[in-house]
């Protein structure tokens, strides 16, 4: 990391805490949006609908509970990232800034995107983003790990222009 006085991947390190927050909180909300939107509201999958034990893709009372504890690791990421976004708000040293929050939790999302498609769809395959639906199932992962990248470019792209922003206005 780096002390208060330099940066931290181009991002000054007065936001560092801000921009923790951010990724942690948009870490669980990431989770939350696949769980209640692809799992629940859409039912494309369940966090177990592709396990190769077709006994356990199956067994529905077994994958709801899988997906009531992928929730719960979702909940804990949210809390998480308001106790974080909370001790930054108390540090005097940090500013605020809406659009470090904003582009930090959008690039959690991204990087929540990226891990959960690559452990659960591709070296897990225990469920695929849509399986039964038009086109290919490996299209429908390459797109989610594609709007997971985006998410993190974007993201990232929010809190450094912020960044910047701040840098040459204090100059």
């Amino acid at each position: 990391m780096s002390d208060r006085s330099g940066t931290w991947l181009g991002v000054p390190a007065d936001i560092v805490p801000l921009a923790r927050a951010g990724v942690v909180l948009g870490v669980g909300l990431g989770g939350f949006f696949d769980g209640i939107v692809l799992h629940q509201v859409l039912q494309w999958h369940h966090m177990l609908s592709a396990h190769p034990d077709p006994s356990v893709a199956g067994d529905l009372p077994l994958n709801v509970l899988a997906d009531g504890l992928f929730h719960v690791a979702a909940y804990v990421f949210t809390l998480a990232g308001v106790w974080l976004l909370w001790r930054a708000w108390r540090d005097p040293v940090v500013p605020p800034s809406g659009r470090t929050l904003l582009g930090s939790t959008v690039l959690g999302w991204g990087l929540f995107n990226l891990v959960e498609g690559v452990v659960d769809h591709h070296l897990l395959a225990i469920h695929h983003v849509r399986p039964d639906g038009p086109g290919p199932v490996l299209l429908w992962d390459l797109g989610f790990l594609a709007w997971g990248a985006l998410f993190v470019v974007a993201g990232y792209v929010l809190v450094r222009r912020d960044s910047a922003t701040r840098l040459s206005e204090a100059r």
